[in-house]
């Protein structure tokens, strides 16, 4: 079941930044985002008032305010820059990459903040990670033109922000409800970008049916899909685990690109995803070896 829901949400995640790139030729940023999240809050709304009135009992004020501020950072601050950059000509290819480097990040902030301590070998994983993304989209980020240098701050910028959302949800003292939590992360990324919408008049979807197939495939794969399953992998397998599961982002979101759009794929893509899924390993290794000495010593 572990490798199923590993292996989904590798998937759905790296389906957001296709769906990204597809919705970047249709409209702004912000338009396409408002589009994404309005429909779908109204829908999850009104579920949660009927036949969803259970995924509330228990939460307090204080836990929904802390899911907001998890909504605005993992979904309203994370999507808007990888949109926007996306928008302004950074490769699909490029802002994964520098979406890749978010488990570097937590990985060196775990410790102090969450005494979740990586070991020598999860930190090898780590580089060889950092090693395959690099790798696979170098080329390609070589190859743009016309895109000014601070446009590549822009997805570092909602790496952070991603990395400040799951710890803020790790240091929560109980788990929520994924749907309840879901809810109140579309809810309020709907607001954020509705007003950022009406803020530059761009509330007006576009009529070409290939906008609203965009719409749908952001709202099916990468909401209910990677979203969901980033948080469910999150709970049910560490931060070092899942975080390193984003190392794949980059070689995927290259295939896909290739197989979709005739980006290029060559021997770097190939050798990338090699390193990728032997961070992966080795990474697991070492935090299945951790899990099993305490067992080891009182047996």
């Amino acid at each position: 079941m572990n490798v199923l829901l590993s292996l989904g949400f590798v998937l759905t995640w790296s389906s957001g930044f296709i769906g990204a790139k597809l919705g970047a030729d249709e409209a702004a940023a912000v338009t396409t985002l408002m589009w994404r999240f309005l429909p779908l809050a109204l829908v999850l709304g009104a579920v949660a008032a009927t036949a969803g009135r259970r995924w509330w009992r228990g939460l307090s004020l204080r836990d929904a305010g802390r899911q907001i501020v998890v909504g605005v950072l993992s979904q309203s601050g994370y999507l808007l820059t990888v949109y926007y950059a996306i928008q302004l000509g950074v490769s699909s290819g490029t802002t994964a990459l520098i979406d890749g480097t978010q488990p570097l990040v937590a990985g060196a902030l775990a410790g102090p903040l969450l005494r979740q301590y990586v070991t020598a070998r999860q930190w090898l994983g780590l580089c060889l990670g950092v090693a395959g993304v690099a790798v696979v989209t170098t080329a390609d980020a070589a190859a743009v033109t016309g895109v000014a240098g601070w446009a590549y701050l822009i997805p570092f910028l909602g790496m952070l922000a991603l990395v400040a959302a799951t710890f803020v949800e790790s240091r929560s003292p109980a788990p929520v409800e994924p749907m309840a939590a879901l809810t109140v992360h579309c809810a309020t990324s709907a607001v954020i970008f509705t007003a950022l919408a009406a803020a530059t008049g761009g509330t007006a979807p576009p009529a070409a049916p290939s906008f609203w197939l965009a719409i749908a495939w952001l709202v099916g794969l990468s909401t209910f899909g990677g979203y969901g399953l980033y948080w469910i992998v999150l709970r049910r397998r560490g931060l070092t685990q899942v975080n390193t599961l984003m190392f794949l982002m980059a070689p995927v979101t290259a295939v896909w690109g290739a197989l979709m759009f005739g980006e290029p794929f060559g021997v770097r893509t190939v050798l990338g995803l090699a390193l990728g899924l032997a961070a992966v390993v080795v990474v697991q290794r070492g935090a299945a070896g951790r899990r099993r000495t305490p067992a080891a010593r009182y047996s």
